[in-house]
């Protein structure tokens, strides 16, 4: 082979491999297939859990005061009361830990256990994926996942041809094609020719890019250039294919798909990234007010406490000599005493509650019955026990389309043939469209042999058509049946088959249904059965689909008729059909839109009638324009564009991309709440389009819909500044309009805005886009009040003002009709290609700029790195909290990379569900995850947040205001075991139940104002400010809580003559009333009563005087007697009952005063609730899969997800199992009768054509200068209705017409 004199020595950005030569490519040390997505092992988990945990904050705080507590000159307390609850925290958490990397571990070994035919020595074996090695040549078998990155090298089908679907990687459910080199065809599946294969392999390094790959192959002295069209990428499935063979290229992590699943970053909510920084403040604040008492111990000791030492003797370890000396060091060691004695304020089991409340908040998620999906037997799962609050926090929805919008199913719903619409159900008695059901009989299709017993249809009128020959039926379905590029083939005796989209197997699928089957093809014919008779078709050509022409055709002879079959988009068959059908077209225009605004993706059918004459002159000029050197593709257009003119309307398919049930219902209420959702997808970008206008992402109500399509930086530049330009000019004509409507400093009620927006600007996406003209505003009306002056604005990632719509309004009695029209606005489309300059620095901010001022956003032809990046630049930029969801393993990055992710369960694997966080089995269950369960956590934990704040600062302060009074000693005012169980046994189990149970409204309510959700947008329950309230608020109540007791006790004494001023009733009083106060306190601030809280609540109250009679009788507590003796005097009771009165009165009339005069949404339905009044209903979107009410739409409802290329593998015989040369076209078409009447026909319209010569061979591409002439453009239906009919002998066919097919398509063979 000469390795060594070829240049071969691997670079530092190439990769070099040898085939099937183990010990060289171990000497590059690289990857093997073994792929590992846990964190720990059994040695290291201990030691890097207590690393991760440690670096917690809060846990290296209470560390550090566990280690001053084990001091004892500098303690007062014993360390048990941080050792416990620390070791608590840190096994609770450590055992969720383990749990969550022991379901990894199970993940990858289920992946790296699966089985691979790797050649071993001449020989197959099966080997575990994880055994792959870089260089190993592998077998893959049809449907098998394909187990590393692999260089093709060969197949089971003709030319090296295999077929792989690609839905893991890019969602894309189509088939794609893969070839290998010609030279390794020959290898075949002789396992001797394989294992000698020692190519040598240069290509690039480990990427991302999922649609580039530059290598070269060395084999036999030569060298061949690799592709991408050679290489199959981990995660694909071989489709169509019986097996095929490849080398490894690139194995485990360095995979393209491992490559762009990105990694597993660890994920914090908003709330406790703000604890971090609250706790960093009380830390502060602990320090400062420890210095001071340092300073005023010091002081104290220079000062009195020197005179005292009699009485109250200092430490040994202190210098008496000395005295301002010893006074410095007795207040450093005090300085230490309180650190240890204030820690309360931030107790350790504030972090246990919150890890409990977020666990049983997280069971609460999965035993939800109302996110049950039956089908599949599966509930939610919360798969992480840290995240549930900012579920209710989402600003940003980031949704993957195939398989989690939709259902990956396309479905023939409805057509219109010959200007009469198909599919409705019409009730006979009102003349109104039924609403389909399952309960709907639908039609019977089985007198038909070949029909689909999953094949729905309910409108009988069709099939009747078809049945009684009724012609333009016959022409529609026979059109379908033969202008495709679909695939037959017989498995066990059934019919079944492949097509490159979902689209073309919902057409062929229905005229199979109808009696149009379908049957076979080869490179030159096209065979189908029309109702129980064969009729065979020449093929001459196939003008293939691409994104440009948006159309394919396919040109048929049968006898000597030739025919030119088109389907595609509806404004670019329009543009082509002959004059005289004005009538048919406005029929059929308004059938279109009436189906794109029920969101079908519609196709538009015509036909024409080509001489014979005709067809040769063209063919000639088109193998011309094939052959040219400069300027082919345009040339071809051109010829293209004058064979495809003058056609003959047929009619309009509407096939329905099957969405998920509630998907519209789901969106519109999550944008209601104030929820932005983009969808990012692999698919084409009119797919992706259709999608949200079927979802009601988009509707027609929008002002415009930008597409973003530019190839280059300065295209795109060019784009994004003429649609700010259009925004701008829209937002300016419109008096109120968005950046006054949304504008929260404007002191105008946003709820005083009346707007009816009665027309909107659009153009064509394909044409440049251009400053729209004002839109007209019927009605515009402002009104200021002084009312909602005082609103405060949200955050610009959320755009969510204080619109609180129709729900708020219907809500206040007093209140005017206020219409606000919230369905106008803006959306924004983007293709991948763009999508790579729109994320680059330079034009990021202009693309965020407008993005954010469109209600929704679209990008599509996305890879998967790509969808990570989107969701980066929102973090990062708009500092939203984002949440992303999909079901394939393309989708894995942009989970990660999310705040939250969400997967999918069921459509394409697991791979998305072990990378997210929470898992639901459809897209409607998104809803209720959030405006539900998202909502509650977050108002339970932020109320739970409040509330602990608010009594750990009133029983901790308690030690300040005594210390004014003790000499700054770091005396505690309470019994230290007091200290040490107040927060574990007296009020955690009440503030528990609040932080699980508690909701403001139910869970129908949420769902039926959306509106709720928006106070966690904007971090309004639980802020600095929230903070700073429950904070000064417990220092209120431990003020109060300590001197009505002091002034009251102080120099006190009792009926019978006891004193009362000693420190340990003055503590057992306190401590008495600081629990009563609390359940007072936790009274008021529970809206939802269960019976866990009643025991909780009142239980806690008991519990402080059983346990606190146990302590100190039976075990033997030093305050024993002390309250025993207080409650036995009126004393007490008055002061419990003043201290209480002045710490509730407060809190009730601000209650009442927020309840009256400012109330919150929720206030005004609990309202309403109370007073039985029925709530509005809220707007039902739900969009049905028969019945959609006749909304009109303006806009094209074409979508078509094609590839171009499939043509030309069907024309040059590559895709068949046959060899092209085996095929001849069979001399004998039809019957005689069908052939005279072909030759007649053919004779009577080479006549007419010789009057028309001069037409048929100029260019027609200029549509507007075609004839009006209606010509009488006979079908195949007409000959073979007809041809029953006549008798007619003798061909009347021109002789020079070869009984083969002409010579192929020069521009689809690979010359």
């Amino acid at each position: 082979m000469g390795t060594k004199t070829q240049p071969q020595q691997a670079k530092e950005n190439e990769r070099r491999i040898r085939a099937n030569d183990k010990e060289f490519n171990l000497q590059y040390k690289y990857h093997n297939n073994y792929i590992k997505t846990s964190k720990y092992s059994v040695f290291t988990f201990l030691p890097f859990n207590l690393l991760e945990q440690f670096q917690r904050l809060a846990n290296f705080y209470f560390l550090c005061l566990l280690v001053l507590q084990l001091i004892p000159a500098i303690s007062s307390l014993t360390p048990v009361t941080t050792a416990i609850p620390l070791i608590g925290v840190l096994t609770l958490t450590a055992v969720k830990d383990a749990y969550d990397d022991i379901q990894r571990h199970l993940s990858d070994s289920q992946v790296n256990n699966r089985k691979s035919k790797t050649l071993r020595n001449g020989k197959l074996v099966d080997a575990k994926w994880s055994e792959v090695q870089v260089g190993d040549v592998i077998r893959l078998d049809n449907n098998q996942f394909v187990a590393a990155d692999i260089l093709l090298l060969t197949t089971s089908e003709p030319n090296g041809l295999c077929f792989i679907e690609t839905a893991e990687l890019d969602g894309e459910t189509n088939l794609k094609a893969k070839q290998c080199l010609t030279e390794t065809i020959e290898l075949g599946d002789h396992h001797d020719a394989l294992w000698n294969f020692n190519g040598e392999i240069f290509c690039e390094r480990p990427n991302n890019l999922l649609n580039k790959f530059d290598g070269t192959l060395i084999w036999r002295n030569q060298r061949f250039a690799l592709d991408n069209e050679k290489i199959l990428l981990r995660g694909c499935v071989l489709r169509n294919t019986q097996w095929c063979y490849g080398v490894v290229v690139f194995a485990g992590v360095d995979t393209k798909l491992m490559q762009n699943s990105g990694k597993t970053q660890f994920k914090s909510t908003g709330v406790d990234r703000l604890l971090n920084f609250i706790i960093i403040g009380i830390v502060l604040f602990l320090v400062s007010i420890c210095a001071l008492f340092a300073v005023g111990c010091a002081i104290w000791e220079g000062l009195i406490g020197q005179h005292f030492q009699v009485y109250l003797p200092w430490e040994h370890i202190i210098p008496k000599d000395y005295i301002p000396s010893g006074a410095t060091v007795i207040g450093l060691l005090v300085f230490f005493s309180y650190a240890i004695v204030l820690n309360t304020v931030v107790p350790i089991s504030l972090y246990v509650s919150v890890e409990v409340i977020r666990f049983i908040q997280s069971f609460l998620i999965n035993w939800d019955e109302e996110m049950y999906y039956a089908r599949t037997n599966t509930y939610a799962k919360a798969r992480t026990t840290t995240l549930n609050e900012e579920l209710g926090q989402i600003q940003y929805i980031f949704s993957d389309k195939t398989g989690t919008l939709t259902q990956n199913i396309m479905t023939f719903n409805k057509c219109s043939i010959n200007g009469r619409t198909y599919g409705d159900v019409i009730d006979l008695r009102t003349g109104e469209p039924v609403e389909v059901t399952e309960a709907l009989q639908c039609v019977d299709f089985s007198a038909n042999p070949h029909h689909e017993s999953d094949f729905r249809w309910y409108d009988r009128t069709l099939l009747d058509a078809v049945r009684s020959d009724e012609e333009h039926s016959h022409v529609f379905f026979r059109l379908l049946a033969l202008c495709h590029t679909v695939m037959a083939e017989t498995v066990e005796g059934k019919l079944e088959y492949q097509a490159q989209s979902p689209d073309e197997a919902a057409l062929v699928a229905a005229a199979r249904n109808f009696g149009f089957v379908f049957r076979s093809r080869t490179p030159n014919s096209i065979t189908i059965e029309v109702m129980g008779r064969m009729e065979e078709y020449e093929l001459l050509n196939i003008l293939d689909f691409n994104n440009v022409r948006k159309r394919m055709s396919v040109i048929l002879r049968r006898g000597n008729t030739v025919v030119l079959y088109c389907k595609g988009a509806d404004n670019v068959i329009y543009d082509r059909l002959h004059g005289g059908q004005e009538d048919l077209k406005a029929r059929t225009q308004d059938h279109l839109n009436k189906f794109a605004g029920e969101g079908l993706r519609t196709l538009v059918l015509a036909e024409r009638r080509l001489t014979e004459q005709y067809y040769k002159n063209w063919r000639i000029r088109q193998q011309e324009a094939a052959l040219a050197m400069d300027s082919r593709e345009e040339r071809l257009n051109e010829i293209y564009e004058e064979i495809e003119s003058d056609m003959q309307l047929v009619g309009v398919t509407a096939i329905e991309d099957k969405l998920q049930d509630g998907v519209p219902k789901a969106i519109a209420n999550l944008q209601s709440a104030g929820i932005k959702i983009w969808v990012l997808t692999g698919d084409k970008q009119e797919t992706a389009i259709n999608i949200g206008y079927s979802c009601q992402l988009l509707t027609d109500e929008l002002a415009d819909v930008f597409i973003v399509d530019g190839n280059s930086v300065e295209e795109v530049e060019k784009q994004l500044r003429q649609f700010k330009e259009s925004i701008k000019i829209y937002n300016r004509f419109r008096p109120g309009g968005t950046e006054a409507l949304y504008n929260s400093d404007s002191n105008m009620d946003p709820l005083s805005v009346t707007m009816t927006q009665t027309s909107v600007f659009m153009h064509e996406s394909s044409s440049p886009p251009t400053p729209p003209p004002p839109p007209a505003i019927s009605v515009v009306t402002f009104r200021w009040d002084d009312k909602n002056k005082d609103k405060k604005g949200g955050p610009d990632s959320a755009e969510c003002n204080d619109l609180f719509g129709d729900e708020k309004r219907s809500l206040d009695d007093g209140a005017a009709s206020i219409v606000i029209d919230e369905t106008t606005g803006f959306a924004l489309v983007v293709n991948g290609h763009s999508l790579v300059h729109c994320l680059s620095p330079e034009l990021e901010i202009k693309f965020l700029d407008i993005a954010s001022q469109c209600k929704a956003v679209i990008c599509c032809r996305v890879t998967p790195l790509q969808k990570a990046l989107v969701v980066e630049l929102i973090k990062r930029a708009k500092n939203a909290v984002t949440l992303a969801i999909g079901d394939g393993a393309n989708d894995v990055s942009m989970i990660k990379a999310a705040h939250i992710g969400v997967g999918i369960s069921g459509q394409e694997g697991l791979q998305a569900v072990l990378s997210s966080d929470y898992a639901i089995a459809q897209f409607r269950y998104l809803e209720r995850l959030l405006l539900v369960h998202g909502r509650w956590s977050y108002y339970r934990m932020c109320k739970f947040l409040r509330y602990f704040f608010y009594k750990n600062f009133a029983f901790t302060l308690c030690h300040c205001w005594y210390s004014l009074f003790c000499g700054f000693s770091a005396q505690t005012v309470f019994d230290p075991m007091f200290i040490s169980v107040y927060n574990l046994f007296y009020t955690s189990l009440p503030v528990l139940s609040l932080g699980i149970f508690e909701q403001d409204v139910s869970d129908k309510n949420s769902l039926e104002y959306p509106r709720l959700y928006t106070p966690g947008l904007r971090s309004e329950l639980f802020n600095i400010r929230e903070f700073i309230y429950s904070v000064l608020h417990g220092a209120f109540t431990s003020l109060v809580l300590f001197l009505i007791p002091y002034a009251v006790y102080k120099d006190g004494v009792s009926q019978n003559g006891y004193v009362l001023s000693d420190h340990m009733t003055l503590g057992a009083v306190v401590a008495t009333i600081l629990i009563v106060d609390n359940t007072a306190q936790i009274s008021l601030y529970t809206s939802y009563w269960t019976i866990v809280n009643h025991i909780t609540i009142w239980g806690s109250l008991v519990w402080y005087f059983v346990l606190d009679y146990f302590y100190n009788y039976v075990i033997g507590g030093p305050y024993v007697g002390s309250l025993t003796q207080a409650i036995k005097d009126l004393t007490f009771w008055m002061t419990m009952l003043i201290t209480v009165m002045v710490l509730v009165a407060p809190v009730l009339a601000y209650k009442y005063y927020l309840l009256d005069v400012h109330p919150s949404l929720s206030d005004k339905i609990r309202q309403k609730s109370l007073k039985k009044i029925h709530s509005r209903a809220s707007s039902d979107v739900r969009r049905t899969a028969s019945s959609r009410r006749g909304r009109r739409s303006v806009r094209s409802g074409y979508a078509f997800a094609h590839q171009e290329g499939f043509g030309r593998l069907i024309t040059s015989g590559k895709i068949m199992h046959k060899m092209p040369q085996d095929f001849a076209f069979p001399l004998g078409l039809g019957t005689k009768k069908t052939q005279a009447l072909h030759n007649n026909l053919a004779s009577a319209d080479h006549t007419k054509a010789s009057n028309s010569s001069g037409h048929h061979m100029g260019n027609n591409n200029n549509t507007n200068q075609r004839h009006n002439q209606n010509q009488n453009h006979s079908s195949m239906a007409d000959i073979s209705a007809e041809g029953r009919a006549a008798d007619a002998g003798g061909s009347g066919a021109s002789e020079d017409i070869s009984p083969r097919a002409p010579c192929q398509d020069l521009d689809t063979i690979n010359l």
